[in-house]
């Protein structure tokens, strides 16, 4: 059956970040659009208004009359409403085959990575709506500044987000392929294996068309070998001497960064200027930059987005100043839940507020990644000044190790590390009240809800 002749589908998992864009695009194009998560969250409050039927819970009859179901790699088998699809002879398709559906009769970009997917993609999509090109954009994050801009343009470009998580971002097939990196991330899909996951990536690469494009960043060493492995016509970016687009001179205070971008080919040397701090989001950019001169935007164009660009929610998102307990603290809201984020956003902001001390309240994000990556999350957490661990986010899984908050706490403090354990609200804001200290930075960190902790502090201590 074509999507044409399709006229309801269902989202089980409508509230994550992958799947609101799709169904946002899928409702502009006419389509009746139903979804269901666990919690309500922005995402489904803005389905609402866009006149979806959203329900909370996960049950059987909220699929109803759906000629298709798509679900999320946050969803299991054994979801009431899977089995129910299954039971009735439904279509029933992952996230990335919903998106390579809607990708087709665009020029699109995808952007895979373990880490920087959401910034890049939304830096790409941002030279190109100032380049006027109106591309149709599907990001894990809303871009500041253009949070009530439709992601629906009118033109042919489609700029993505690429989920390797469960792999199914082999069901893309774009034009352009950007490579952030490669790193021990979602292993317990890949059998625990890293030259499985590597493979993959490498797949999802080489799957470009011959007149297509790679752009790679070649600082990370994996990366670095699928680079040197794919056929296809390839871009190298990176602060390495033998990278095609090489960074050199980069500098950082507090209002933006700077740095010089070598074109080995032409022998250029271009300078840009970020209000996005680190290095992370130097190499992003530069990404963007490679990408939006592969489609012809003007060199001035690209350069002043970038400038003026100044982030994606939950990327180190600034927050505004807090009085906690009379003491003056900047708040910063960041996704980041894998130990290597986690010390990019450290470095950026140590470089960024250079002196300063950095709180952090930090909620691991499943039991599975806290398991595998326990001791590279100790060395990133140790990183802190002091730190408030919460408990772990399930985000739906079983604890067979019995692994909890408590084990990142007992060996933080081996380390004589300041740290607590808070629970909730509550006990976080009287931790707070009693620990900090006047003119420093906190950061709440993590993928699940810590970003209600976030918000509630801001409003709590405005």
């Amino acid at each position: 059956m074509k999507l044409s002749r399709i006229k309801h589908i269902h989202f089980i998992g409508i509230g994550g970040v992958g799947m609101v864009g799709i169904a946002e695009i899928l409702i502009h194009q006419g389509y009746k659009v139903t979804g269901s998560d666990l919690v309500e969250n922005k995402n489904t409050e803005r389905l609402k208004k866009l006149k979806a039927k959203i329900s909370i819970g996960h049950q059987a009859s909220n699929v109803g009359k759906a000629d298709v179901v798509v679900y999320s790699s946050a969803v299991n088998a054994n979801n009431p409403e899977m089995l129910e699809a299954k039971s009735k002879g439904k279509i029933i398709i992952p996230r990335a085959e919903m998106l390579s559906s809607l990708m087709k009769g665009y020029q699109s970009i995808a952007v895979a990575g373990s880490h920087g997917k959401t910034t890049t993609t939304s830096l790409i999509a941002n030279i190109f709506s100032d380049a006027e090109f109106d591309p149709t954009y599907i990001i894990g994050g809303k871009i500041l500044g253009r949070e009530d801009r439709s992601i629906l343009g009118s033109s042919n470009f489609i700029i993505v987000e690429a989920d390797e998580s469960d792999g199914s971002f082999l069901h893309l097939n774009p034009e352009i392929s950007v490579l952030t990196n490669v790193d021990n991330d979602h292993l317990d899909f890949y059998d625990y294996k890293t030259s499985k996951l590597e493979k993959t990536f490498f797949n999802f690469m080489e799957k470009l068309p011959f007149f297509g494009t790679a752009v790679i960043c070649t600082d990370c060493l994996k990366a670095k070998k699928i680079y040197k492995k794919i056929s296809r016509p390839k871009v190298s970016y990176g602060f390495n001497k033998s990278a095609d687009y090489q960074i050199v001179h980069r500098d950082q205070n507090e209002q933006y960064q700077t740095f010089i971008l070598l074109e080995k080919k032409s022998k250029k040397e271009i300078k840009f200027k970020l209000k996005i701090p680190g290095q992370h989001n130097a190499l992003n950019s530069v990404a963007a930059f490679i990408v939006s001169n592969l489609a012809g935007i003007k060199l001035r164009i690209a350069r002043e987005s970038l400038e003026n660009f100044t982030g994606v929610s939950r990327r180190l998102e600034p927050k505004g100043l807090l009085s906690i307990a009379k003491k003056t603290t900047y708040l910063l809201d960041d996704y980041g839940h894998h130990p290597t984020e986690i010390k990019e956003t450290v470095s950026a902001v140590r470089q960024s507020h250079k002196g300063k001390k950095i709180n952090m309240i930090f909620q691991p994000h499943r039991y599975s990644r806290s398991s595998l990556l326990f001791d590279d999350f100790i060395d990133a957490l140790s990183k802190v000044d002091k730190l408030i661990v919460m408990d772990i986010y399930s985000a739906g899984e079983d604890n067979p190790t019995n692994i909890s908050s408590y084990d990142f706490i007992n060996s933080l403090l081996e380390k004589n590390i300041k740290v607590f354990h808070g629970k909730n609200l509550t006990e976080i804001s009287k931790i707070l009240e009693a620990n900090i200290s006047d003119n420093e930075i906190l950061i709440t960190q993590g993928a699940g809800n810590v970003a209600d902790i976030s918000n509630s502090l801001a409003a709590m201590y405005k």
